[in-house]
């Protein structure tokens, strides 16, 4: 197995210890959840990196990439619902374009097809991430200056999660006529 799906495999493992982190009564239980968050979040950018640079893709890495990252962005939206931090229905769009995008990803390589990542589906997991990630710190440090960055990046990424997920659809609707 190569570094880079050995740091998927890393950040998949990572998904439990920042839940209980999140959603336990620890001291410093939230910084430290968002630490293994943003630790996570950078196993992503790396591994990918890591698997161009060297040419070392492989159909493990294409398969379970985008598996860790639907495992972690979801763990951390449904903790968020859970904590009251977030409304259920912005977690059901997300997950429900993921799920969308998982199956029409099955089909297409069960016809040989490969789905790359779109330019919107990145910015659509940056926005994301940077939501979670201002969500669990209560918006710091823009909350002392009246700034809703956290509600800002949370409405982008529905917005790039809905728009994505068209994007993808329309790109690959060749996919659906098989």
């Amino acid at each position: 197995m190569n570094l880079a799906n050995k740091l998927t495999i890393l950040r998949i493992l990572l998904v439990p210890i920042f839940m209980i982190f999140l959603l336990n009564r620890i001291p410093y239980g939230v910084a430290i959840a968002t630490a293994i968050f943003i630790l996570a979040a950078i196993t992503d950018t790396l591994d990918g990196y890591i698997a161009r640079k060297n040419n070392q893709i492989t159909t493990f890495g294409k398969f379970i990439d985008p598996l860790a990252d639907k495992l972690l962005v979801s763990a951390a939206l449904i903790s968020l619902v859970q904590m009251g931090r977030l409304s259920a229905w912005v977690v059901v769009i997300i997950i429900a374009r993921e799920f969308t995008i998982s199956v029409l990803r099955a089909v297409a390589a069960a016809e040989g097809i490969v789905m790359a990542a779109s330019w919107w589906g990145k910015l659509k997991t940056i926005t994301q991430i940077l939501a979670i990630i201002f969500i669990m710190i209560n918006n710091f440090p823009f909350s002392y200056i009246n700034i809703p960055f956290d509600t800002i990046m949370l409405w982008a990424a529905v917005i790039l999660t809905v728009i994505s997920g068209v994007d993808y659809i329309k790109l690959n609707k060749h996919v659906l006529k098989h």
